[in-house]
């Protein structure tokens, strides 16, 4: 029987209606000691109708953050906060992971809140521009963690996770996608360790295992996902003619921690997509670059991807769902508001109903 958009399917414990979900955003619209925002529980409330709502990139500490304005989840405050966003969710009939996100030597000293120098798997600096309370300034040369700073950086995702569900989220995805810390220790331009995370491909990929492994301790496997972006040259990484082998390996670890989902960015080399298919049997989550809503469907119903997340449409449609199950006209997403505080690009998109009127 063929498969289609419309099927329900079963992710972790939970059961969700249909093969959509939200793709996490960075939006920049927390409050300056990383709560979230006035407005946030309304805007995930918005979409709640997308089932599974993968939240922005959320620092797990305080060297974690790379941004402006983004959230936290490694204080009671930013427990308080998250708690209002999943109430909201869960009353609309959503599931909530916060996306936990290190940014690694994407950062500056100027955006967290103890102005210390960025951390990254070697002291090599990512030369990308990132914005600042002074302007645009180059991402700060970092330094090398140690080898017991890396273990206690596992710990502090471990603790995140931990936030994250007394906060009342369903489950949490690890970030180890788009240039960020985990990113940086599977690239070889980015990780020049000699020691235990270093090197070999068993190596590099040790760090987001342990991830993986110490979340899926704390709250199970079941509310654990990841996130990867192989070959992504975000944040100024080059993978090289490793990537394959890498990536495959890792889906065959993270098989044995039977994760919730493994969530991919997917940036057109099909063999290396093929083989993190083949080595992972669990639910796949998939975005591709240059999609369509016309194509939107096919790596469901090949059988290739379980769930299509969707990012600025359904950012500037808060009810994709219907839009798209109807053949309704979409609104267009507004990309000078997509990092800028405040309601406008935020909370003010209409439905179709509401553009009806």
């Amino acid at each position: 029987m063929e498969r289609n958009m419309w099927d329900s399917t079963k992710l972790g414990n939970l059961q969700l209606n249909h093969r959509f979900a939200l793709s996490p955003m960075t939006r920049n619209r927390a409050n300056p000691d990383g709560t979230p925002g006035p407005r946030a529980a309304q805007y995930y409330a918005q979409r709640a109708g997308l089932g599974l709502l993968i939240t922005e990139g959320t620092q797990p500490s305080a060297d974690g953050q790379g941004y402006l304005n983004s959230p936290g989840i490694y204080h009671q405050d930013h427990i308080e906060g998250w708690k209002a966003v999943t109430d909201a969710v869960h009353r609309g009939g959503g599931h909530l992971f916060i996306q936990l996100m290190h940014a690694g030597r994407i950062a500056h000293p100027d955006n967290t809140p103890h102005h210390r120098q960025p951390v990254a798997p070697s002291a090599i600096g990512a030369g990308q521009t990132i914005t600042t309370p002074t302007g645009h300034q180059t991402t700060a040369e970092p330094r090398e963690l140690s080898t017991e700073e890396v273990r206690a950086t596992v710990q502090e995702f471990r603790t995140a996770a931990a936030a994250a569900v007394a906060a009342g989220a369903d489950g949490v995805e690890i970030h180890g996608a788009n240039g960020y810390l985990i990113h940086q220790f599977f690239s070889p331009n980015a990780n020049h360790r000699t020691d235990l995370y270093g090197g070999s491909i068993k190596n590099r990929a040790r760090f987001a295992l342990e991830v993986a492994q110490a979340v899926s301790d704390e709250i199970g496997p079941e509310r654990t996902g990841i996130r990867l972006s192989p070959l992504s040259p975000t944040g100024g990484l080059i993978e090289g003619p490793e990537a394959k082998e890498l990536y495959s390996y890792l889906a065959q670890e993270l098989a044995k921690i039977s994760l919730a989902y493994v969530h991919v960015f997917h940036f057109g080399d099909e063999e290396l997509l093929a083989a993190i298919r083949s080595n992972w049997p669990g639910p796949l989550l998939l975005v591709r670059k240059g999609r369509t809503l016309e194509t939107l469907h096919k790596d469901v119903v090949s059988g290739l991807a379980d769930i299509i997340p969707i990012g600025t449409l359904a950012l500037a449609n808060p009810d994709f769902v219907e839009r798209y199950r109807t053949g309704a006209t979409m609104n267009e997403p507004d990309r000078t508001t997509f990092f800028r505080g405040g309601e406008k690009g935020y909370i003010d998109y209409p439905t179709f109903e509401q553009s009806a009127k």
